[in-house]
């Protein structure tokens, strides 16, 4: 007799999980948070989860409440008998600390991996990992899925002639090559260098832009410096236009602002993160169907190749 799914919601990732439990067919299931005056706060499922397949959908972006949250919330269904448990994380949080490139400092992202494990989740999902490697953090099996699933249709949607798809850091390299050879066009780099993080020291172009439509690949915006700083040195070396995408909206700091007055033409987005504002040349798409139809895919275990539209090129 196959397992009964339930799909639950923390806090911040309350919108996407109902678009989530919606696309899947279902309501979204029903939990409660409770807040003490001192700021502590305790997680409890408000239906029965005892025998059932729960997925617990939340992005765990700063404040640091949201990935604790998702701890406690798995460990609830651990101790209220669920068969499996599986922590749908559209961003993680922490990855860019997926490393020790530096003496005496944490690395964050594994700190996360075995928190979760500990906790009792069974399966990870997410989407565009900051480093690929993140996945052999885990014991567990980690659904690692891709933003160019959506992005790359509406690349071809827009028939842009001169094309040329650019990575605005060495980093990220490899993420627009994969772009770049999927669509038949030349790559481009923004190579840059930085005194501390967040902080730009300088910027140069690597490839011909002169005349061409640029696309910026990026796997998260945070303060939009880079990729605005970006966008202005293609446009300075002959760039016909600049747009970016990104799959996460972290846009912390003076990001909205900075898009809002760059030369972008748009900045297109996933809703892994809400948008803490508007902005007129900000261009959501959601990714709730591919996480719904990963979930459906792994309780029939069935194949989601078809979601890695271009991961290994």
């Amino acid at each position: 007799m196959a397992s009964k799914v339930k799909i639950f919601s923390c806090s911040a990732s309350k919108e996407l999980a109902e678009k989530i439990a919606n696309s899947y067919g279902q309501e979204l299931g029903q939990v409660e948070l409770q807040k003490f005056s001192d700021g502590e706060f305790t997680t409890s499922f408000v239906e029965s989860v005892r025998g059932c397949d729960v997925f617990i959908v939340q992005s765990t972006c700063p404040p640091a409440d949201n990935l604790f949250e998702l701890l406690l919330m798995i460990d609830a269904a651990k101790r209220a008998s669920a068969k499996k448990i599986v922590a749908v994380m559209p961003y993680f949080g922490w990855a860019r600390q997926d490393r020790k490139d530096q003496p005496r400092v944490a690395i964050g992202a594994k700190l996360v991996a075995n928190m979760l494990e500990a906790s009792g989740v069974d399966r990870i999902m997410t989407m565009d990992l900051h480093a690929d490697q993140i996945q052999g953090f885990f014991e567990v099996p980690v659904d690692h899925l891709f933003g160019s699933t959506l992005f790359a249709p509406y690349l071809e949607g827009l028939k842009l002639d001169n094309l040329v798809v650019a990575a605005p850091d060495a980093g990220g390299s490899k993420r627009a090559n994969a772009y770049a050879k999927f669509l038949d066009v030349d790559l481009a780099l923004c190579y840059k260098q930085r005194k501390r993080a967040n902080e730009i020291s300088g910027m140069t172009v690597i490839g011909d832009v002169k005349d061409k439509n640029v696309v910026i690949i990026d796997d998260m915006v945070d303060t939009a410096g880079t990729l605005t700083k970006s966008a202005e040195l293609f446009i300075k070396h002959g760039a016909k236009s600049v747009r970016a995408i990104c799959t996460h909206a972290v846009l912390s700091g003076p990001a909205f602002e900075r898009i809002e007055n760059s030369v972008l033409e748009e900045l297109i987005v996933t809703d892994t993160i809400p948008l803490k504002q508007s902005c007129s040349k900000i261009k959501v798409i959601s990714v709730s169907g591919i996480f719904a139809d990963v979930i459906k895919k792994a309780i029939s275990f069935e194949s989601i190749s078809k979601h890695f539209v271009f991961a290994n090129q």
